[in-house]
């Protein structure tokens, strides 16, 4: 059955229901949802969404949301469909642009405005130390000395890991768990559930019925579902996946033994007579992934080598 309301992790969806100047609302309720109730936001302005470093040597910076607060608070929005490698590295480099932006030409007491990142990710982290942290949904990181008092208050990274959110409809609880929830089922709602009928939330849900676009958004709204489904990231993500763990017990125990054992010299020296098995089972898995993964078949054969009626069959 075709979806009734977008994906808001296409590019397109996310900037629709979040990023648009009608969209404010949305924005603010679901920024004062995250912060601390201190941090409440009044108001708020969106600022150029692509930001240059001072001279022709700095990278550019894209951001999916750029704003400014009444209060001069400066927040950088981020959705990440996909692992990426150095994603928590971007995010600091995105970070320092704001900071820069707040020079002032001649006298200046480097007073600055906070500033915050937040990551909403369709993935998890691998690399945390306890059960704790890894299952958590909310990630919020600051600066703090080596006995854990604040070092700096004006600097916080905010990751929301989509994959741990769990909740139920009658378990929700708070107003950011209500966004979770919207943000993570979206798609499949068919009809409002009454825990949204709020008007905040009900101008979230129109802005997201594909009903109410016109022809040149729905035409950028299924471009931008096919970058979702056909993500660089997630393909590079998939084939590094499927190499590390479907590849490691056919292909590492087939050739890689042998590599490791014989003198690579333009070909291995030494029989691989009986790791062959072992290396069409791990190209196997590899094109299983993929395949799982939307890529197209023309890739796979060209990645895999292997032929498109075994493919197929998968």
């Amino acid at each position: 059955m075709r979806a009734k309301y977008i994906n808001p992790f296409t590019d397109f969806g996310f900037k629709k229901i979040f990023g648009e100047e009608a969209s404010k609302p949305q924005l603010i309720d679901f920024l004062n949802a995250l912060l601390p109730q201190t941090h409440t936001i009044v108001d708020l302005s969106f600022k150029n969404a692509e930001q240059l470093g001072q001279t022709d040597a700095d990278r550019k910076a894209i951001y999916d949301i750029y704003c400014q607060t009444d209060k001069g608070e400066k927040f950088i929005v981020e959705l990440q469909k996909a692992k990426q490698n150095y994603f928590i590295e971007r995010t600091i480099y995105y970070s320092t642009f704001p900071i820069q932006e707040q020079a002032e030409k001649g006298f200046w007491n480097y007073n600055l405005k906070a500033v915050y990142c937040i990551g909403i990710l369709d993935f998890t982290f691998d690399d945390y130390e306890t059960e704790f942290e890894k299952n958590e949904v909310v990630h919020t990181i600051t600066l703090k000395n080596q006995h854990g008092s604040t070092f700096y208050d004006k600097l916080t990274y905010i990751y929301l890991e989509m994959p741990n959110f769990k909740r139920s409809e009658h378990e929700l609880e708070t107003r950011l768990d209500k966004w979770l929830y919207f943000i993570k089922h979206l798609e499949d709602f068919e009809s409002i559930p009454t825990i949204f009928k709020d008007d905040v939330f009900s101008k979230a849900f129109e802005k997201a019925e594909i009903a109410n676009y016109n022809t040149a958004e729905l035409d950028k709204y299924q471009a931008s579902l096919k970058v979702f489904r056909d993500n660089k990231a997630v393909y590079d993500y998939a084939v590094e996946t499927a190499y590390d763990e479907g590849i490691s017990k056919g292909m590492i125990d087939g050739i890689s033994k042998g590599m490791l054992e014989g003198k690579l010299e333009g070909k291995l020296e030494g029989k691989l007579e009986g790791k062959l098995e072992g290396m069409l089972e791990g190209k196997l898995e590899v094109a299983k992934g993929l395949k799982e993964n939307g890529v197209p078949i023309a890739i796979i054969i060209k990645t895999t080598g292997l032929s498109e009626s075994e493919i197929e069959k998968l």
